[in-house]
């Protein structure tokens, strides 16, 4: 295992790449964040919006969570810190765009498809959160029970960013920008095994490849 003093000389480096010259981007960021697009991604360690995108700081207003979900608006008491940046970065910050992004090999799909958010105790944080995706489970589970497990996770984790899709539009102030053309959502999945990035198109109503693997057509193993 790596120590952590790679993250130290990392840091080095990120000071002399932004931080250092006459026009360090940071001169300008310290003075606010003006990102057009809110990415939702999953904190699976091997998916980091910025990497896969190679963006740069400030470009893009990211919130993670396992499995890369949004739940329905909905008032309460307790702590929404997912909604709390999703309006953030649509009411304060402006945001045009919004990507939900996926990706394979999910565990948190995984633990939904195995039933973990059907019935979860009150301490079990990951299967209470997961059981916002419930409707993709059920819906894979209706369309693709006689599949193999291998097909029902993939379909589930293509049709859970259609579950957060729908999720957004809950939330009042999202619908109102997107029925007024000011706000456009977007369904994005990255395929690990293939290097593969898949979009969703609500025309054909099925992930299309935006990006193939390399030197290859792309061959989906399920449509959601």
């Amino acid at each position: 295992m790596k120590d952590i003093n790679q993250f130290v000389e990392g840091f080095r480096a990120f000071q002399q790449t932004y931080f250092a010259g006459e026009d360090a981007l940071f001169e300008t960021l310290a003075k606010g964040q003006t990102p057009e697009t809110l990415l939702i991604g999953c904190c699976d360690s091997r998916v980091d919006p910025a990497l896969l995108t190679q963006c740069a700081p400030g470009e893009m207003f990211v919130i993670r969570n396992v499995a890369n979900l949004v739940p329905e608006c909905e008032i309460g008491s307790h702590h929404q810190g997912v909604s709390a940046g999703i309006q953030f970065a649509v009411c304060d910050l402006g945001v045009k765009r919004i990507i939900v992004l996926g990706h394979a090999q999910c565990g948190g799909i995984k633990a939904l498809m195995d039933g973990r958010g059907e019935h979860a105790a009150p301490e079990d944080y990951i299967g209470k959160w997961i059981g916002i995706a419930e409707p993709a489970r059920q819906r894979v589970k209706n369309e693709l029970g006689h599949k193999p497990l291998e097909v029902q996770r993939r379909a589930a984790e293509l049709t859970s960013i259609l579950v957060s899709l729908e999720n957004l539009l809950t939330f009042p102030w999202i619908k109102e920008k997107v029925d007024a053309g000011l706000l456009t959502l977007h369904g994005w999945f990255f395929d690990i095994e293939q290097g593969a990035l898949l979009a969703y198109d609500a025309k054909t109503r099925h992930f299309e490849a935006l990006v193939c693997p390399l030197g290859q057509p792309y061959h989906a193993s399920t449509s959601a």
